[in-house]
């Protein structure tokens, strides 16, 4: 999370008008907007084999899978931010070309400048998005991928799959092997 790059406040439909004419992509917060920070190449392959696997398995239901430049709007803490991977299956969603409202998975690839701000304040807002079944982690370093899912009484229960494993996602009733995930991640360790 990088500094307001606005000097004033603005309601969310003042920040979709600016965003829309922005080179570069900011999250929105209560008013202030951040710039989003560059990422390095093991995120983004993750976040494509992420998508990529999803987008596969889910050909053919009334499923849609994004990355990395569709915002999601989670009204209740007025904000919104750019999820690195997200599913919605709610047909609300086809009406707002701008952004999704109703998810059912999102997943955010930590990166040491947002890991912190991922499972802490972003994910306390998604927690406010009735919609969402299941928040996913994905920590390269570790080779480990954490899944909060929502349960039948609303509370948040987190499942972590390990290299050799098969990720569930209940939302979505699919697996996927942590493997797929983490394909061609490993990063030159003199870089």
């Amino acid at each position: 999370m990088g500094l307001p790059q606005h000097a004033e406040a603005f309601d969310a439909q003042a920040y979709l008008a600016w965003e829309a004419a922005q080179p570069e992509r900011h999250e929105y917060i209560a008013g202030e907007v951040f710039a989003m920070v560059g990422v390095r190449q093991a995120h983004n392959i993750a976040t494509l084999n992420l998508a990529s696997a999803l987008r596969s398995a889910l050909k053919g239901s009334p499923c849609r899978v994004f990355i990395e430049s569709v915002k999601t709007r989670v009204d209740a803490a007025n904000c919104f931010f750019y999820p690195d991977v997200l599913v919605t299956c709610d047909a609300r969603d086809r009406a707002t070309p701008e952004f999704v409202s109703h998810p059912c998975l999102i997943i955010e690839v930590l990166s040491p400048s947002t890991a912190g701000f991922d499972r802490g304040d972003k994910f306390a807002a998604y927690r406010k998005l009735p919609s969402l079944q299941e928040y996913g982690l994905v920590d390269l370093a570790a080779k480990r991928i954490e899944v909060f899912r929502r349960n039948a009484e609303q509370h948040w229960v987190l499942y972590e799959y390990l290299e050799g494993e098969n990720i569930e996602f209940a939302s979505l009733s699919l697996t996927l092997p942590v493997a797929t995930v983490l394909e061609d991640t490993e990063e030159d360790p003199e870089s």
